[in-house]
């Protein structure tokens, strides 16, 4: 398993990290990450584009002149494609350009371009430490480690004071472990993670995750008519074995049932 030195925001080393094999070593696979990007690209486009027909231009309603007799070429239409102002044949309609791709091809095609940024040393793992944001010591942490271009920083959600700190640089993209994609590392000449997030226990590799143990207990949500907010709510055991009815509450009244003679002297 490689190792990366980790550094602080001077440059300085202060640590080693193991890079996954999975992630950062394999043979990058080109024609995966060919498919990969460009179903991507695809995604993004709007698909907006739309043109009229003969049927959705306003007016030729009316036939222009007679069929027969004008010596001119017979008209049904002003609308008609070949007539100025009318309507568009087999143009461009609303259309979605999305493109089906397997999750494995993803996963693979992000391994592979992780793989190719590590194999030309454009991989670090950074300590910023810092306890206030500013722009400034961004910048002259870019200018410490030697990173040029454009960058692909990858932080933790919570660490918010980094994320604050690189935000307002035009050529620093910042992304979370689960926002990592093949294209925006293909794009960019650097790839800098913090020391929590580095992937290796993220599913870019099969059976990469981590045992945290038994899934945690969500409590019911505000509102919820189990209980009070945050609160758990408690199921009731019911005994099958039981006979007995169920005792009215006090509550509970008794309507008395109709009597049938008095209808009837009534």
């Amino acid at each position: 398993m490689p190792t990366i030195d980790v550094v602080d925001a001077t440059g300085k080393k202060t640590t080693t990290t193991d890079l996954d094999d999975a992630v950062f070593g394999i043979e990058p696979n080109g024609a995966v990450l060919h498919q990969v990007v460009t179903a991507q690209l695809a995604a993004r486009r709007a698909g907006t584009q739309s043109t009229k027909t003969r049927a959705e231009v306003a007016g030729g309603g009316a036939k222009p002149w007679k069929q027969k007799g004008t010596g001119r070429a017979r008209q049904g239409s002003i609308r008609s494609p070949q007539w100025a102002g009318g309507g568009v044949a087999l143009g461009p309609k609303p259309r979605s350009y999305a493109q089906r791709t397997p999750k494995k091809m993803v996963r693979l095609a992000l391994r592979s371009a992780l793989s190719d940024r590590s194999a030309e040393g454009r991989v670090k793992v950074v300590d910023f430490g810092w306890d206030a944001p500013k722009t400034a010591q961004a910048v002259a942490a870019l200018a410490d480690l030697g990173i040029e271009g454009k960058v692909l920083l990858v932080l933790e959600g919570d660490d918010v004071t980094t994320w604050k700190s690189f935000r307002n640089l035009t050529d620093v993209h910042i992304l979370t472990p689960s926002e990592l994609n093949a294209y925006d590392v293909l794009v960019s000449d650097w790839v800098v993670f913090t020391p929590a997030s580095v992937p290796g226990d993220t599913p870019l590799s099969r059976g990469s995750h981590r045992d945290h143990g038994a899934p945690e207990v969500v409590d019911a949500p505000a509102g919820h008519r189990g209980g009070a907010p945050g609160e758990r709510a408690e199921v009731p055991v019911v005994d099958e074995d039981a006979t007995e009815a169920p005792t009215p509450s006090d509550d509970h009244v008794e309507v008395p049932a109709a009597d049938a003679t008095d209808d009837e002297e009534e």
